[in-house]
């Protein structure tokens, strides 16, 4: 496995035999993206037996009036890695396992920090931080928190598009006459000169003080009465969920001292919402001064323009550093047919043109902003995307539309990144041409990455197909070797990466 596969596409055992890959690859101008990539070999049983039982509150799973469907469990989608092959699955065990993810990211920042001089990033899954009852439930509150705006206002998208103030709400519970509830609720809601931010004080749940039953509560329009916009969650419940919070905050603070980025990636839409408030909070709360926090969006879902648009703006308005990472996607074909058997709006573009569309206008709408930023002579890195694509046309976009709006690569606010293994022929030219350029790189004990070599085989089986050129160019460069004599040449490169 060493000398073949495994060998190809994993850096290494341990942080310190993975060192030898991440110094040649910064000798070709090229930075890490860390990610230790071991992963459970569970079955299909045990992983459908732990995630029903993880996903489902003790109180039982209550579907009250208004609740969506999407955002609860299905038995027959509980194995989260059904036709999924290029990401990672977390399945909840218990709170101890949690808290063995968090030491984990922990060290991968640690070895990040000691081996690439403070360029690199480490990816992490939010799902290895909790239990995803807790994420599906606030997912549900937050397009429920949209619903309720759609309904007292028109409209449509998150609470910040509305551009309402706190007297337009004012305006809609006037019939409720001088009702305290309604008071005390208004004297929470977040806002700014240009209007309502949000209508919950989300900068208290993460700081793990929150109770989150007590927190999701609005003015019934009609008799002022509070209606709760969660289901009732036990205690310990309550403190399952500052636990995920106290571990994220613990892997964010660990990374700004040792002066790591941290990746927080994309997971299905059902936890999505929650995911990307979280990551918000944790920006505000931690890219004051440069962007440490990175979201992930997901171009393949017809709604990925529109959230990163509300995202930048509130980036904008609440004077944070905002961090993407813009990617197509991993879990297409379960979220089609998990759409499909539980009835409710398939969220995927309908093709991969539209697809391509949606990444290279979310794209342009983060460089038309940057350069905004620019022609006004704020400070252009406020803004930092990573363009995550294995596809040449879009890396070549990226490119152009830098060159066309005046970014250079010395601006450090576009970087591309690459996994280990795949796609050499556009990540070292870019790393050697003075582009922020990275690989995406695991690394692990062979027996334990195991499961992420099958699927990394599984993917390149499509992928392998369309990398013609790839292939074309190896076999140019094995010729070029035998006829000079070099089958065992090194090359040695004195780049140093941007």
């Amino acid at each position: 496995m060493k000398s073949s596969f495994y060998g190809h596409f994993v850096a290494g055992e341990n942080r310190h035999t993975i060192v030898p890959t991440l110094e040649r690859l910064r000798s070709f101008g090229v930075k890490p993206i860390l990610d230790y990539s071991v992963e459970e070999d569970i079955s299909q049983e045990e992983a459908e037996k732990r995630e029903v039982e993880s996903s489902v509150s003790s109180a039982g799973d209550i579907k009250e009036e208004g609740a969506m469907p999407q955002y609860h469990v299905d038995k027959s989608f509980a194995d989260r890695r059904y036709k999924v092959s290029s990401a990672r699955t977390y399945f909840y065990l218990n709170e101890a396992t949690c808290e063995r993810n968090m030491e984990t990211f922990i060290k991968c920042l640690e070895a990040v920090s000691g081996a690439t001089f403070g360029t690199g990033i480490t990816a992490i899954k939010l799902t290895a931080l909790g239990r995803p009852q807790l994420l599906l439930q606030l997912s549900e509150v937050i397009m429920r928190t949209r619903q309720y705006m759609e309904d007292l206002m028109g409209g449509q998208g998150n609470v910040l598009t509305h551009h309402k103030t706190i007297k337009d709400l004012e305006k809609y519970y006037a019939t409720l006459g001088d009702n305290k509830n309604v008071q005390d609720f208004l004297k929470n809601v977040t806002s700014d000169k240009e209007g309502i931010l949000h209508l919950f004080p989300w900068s208290g749940i993460v700081d793990e003080d929150s109770q989150l039953s007590d927190t999701f509560r609005v003015p019934d329009p009609q008799t002022g009465q509070m209606r709760r916009l969660i289901s009732q969650i036990p205690p310990k419940e309550e403190e399952m969920f500052r636990n995920m919070i106290r571990r994220l905050n613990t892997i964010v603070k660990t990374a700004a001292e040792l002066d790591v980025r941290i990746m927080i990636d994309a997971e299905q839409t059902y936890f999505q919402p929650a995911i990307s408030r979280i990551t918000l909070e944790m920006m505000r709360k931690y890219n004051k001064d440069k962007a440490i926090v990175f979201n992930t969006y997901q171009c393949y879902l017809r709604e990925s323009f529109r959230e990163v648009g509300t995202d930048l703006e509130q980036a904008k308005r609440q004077n944070f550093y905002f961090g993407a990472k813009l990617v197509r996607g991993a879990y297409m074909e379960q979220e089609r047919a998990r759409a499909q058997a539980l009835g409710y709006p398939d969220p995927v573009n309908p093709t991969y043109e539209a697809t391509t569309d949606m990444y290279h206008k979310t794209l342009s709408e983060c460089l038309r902003r940057i350069k905004l930023m620019k022609d006004c002579g704020d400070d252009a890195r406020k803004i930092g995307i990573m363009v995550a694509s294995h596809n040449e046309d879009t890396v070549r976009f990226a490119i152009e539309q830098m060159n066309q709006i005046g970014i250079s690569p010395e601006d450090k606010v576009i970087c591309f990144g690459q996994l280990l293994g795949m796609c050499d022929y556009i990540t070292f030219p870019l790393g050697q041409a003075g582009y922020s350029a990275y690989k995406y790189i695991p690394y692990g004990p062979v027996e334990e990455v195991l499961p992420y070599l099958s699927r990394r085989a599984q993917e390149n089986k499509g992928v392998l197909k369309k990398i013609k050129k790839e292939k074309r160019l190896l076999m140019a460069e094995i010729r070029r070797r035998l006829l000079r004599g070099q089958l065992f040449y090194k090359p040695k490169g004195n780049y140093v990466p941007i």
